[in-house]
């Protein structure tokens, strides 16, 4: 019988899973923070793609660590889905820019009356 450790590639069990771990959350922390701290649309973006981001590493480690490709999939689709979402956001905030001459998003409240 093989045991786990056997089955991991030995360029990945020079770093532990825990390294992943904690820089993933690192990187999301950050994006948290800056979705919650920023007023300018394109650092909001930027730290919604940095939590993105920090789950695809997750995602990525996890299934390389255990030898399941299912993760890896995920972060395919999770990256077209990333690219389309910039397309759009990216779209949205040229057209915002255009008739507010701004990208703060506290401004953004005048569009409600």
């Amino acid at each position: 019988m093989i045991s786990t450790m056997q089955s991991i590639p030995e360029i990945i069990r020079t770093i532990p899973l825990t390294h992943y771990v904690i820089l993933s959350s690192a990187l999301f922390c950050i994006g948290i923070l800056g979705v919650l701290t920023r007023r300018n649309a394109i650092i909001v973006f930027m730290a919604i793609e940095l939590m993105l981001n920090a789950v695809n590493l997750l995602l990525a480690a996890f299934s390389s660590y255990y030898s399941d490709p299912s993760g890896q999939i995920f972060v395919f689709f999770i990256m077209a889905v990333a690219a389309a979402e910039v397309a759009v956001g990216l779209a949205i905030i040229v057209m915002i820019y255009r008739n507010i001459q701004s990208i703060d998003i506290g401004i953004l409240n005048k569009l409600k009356n």
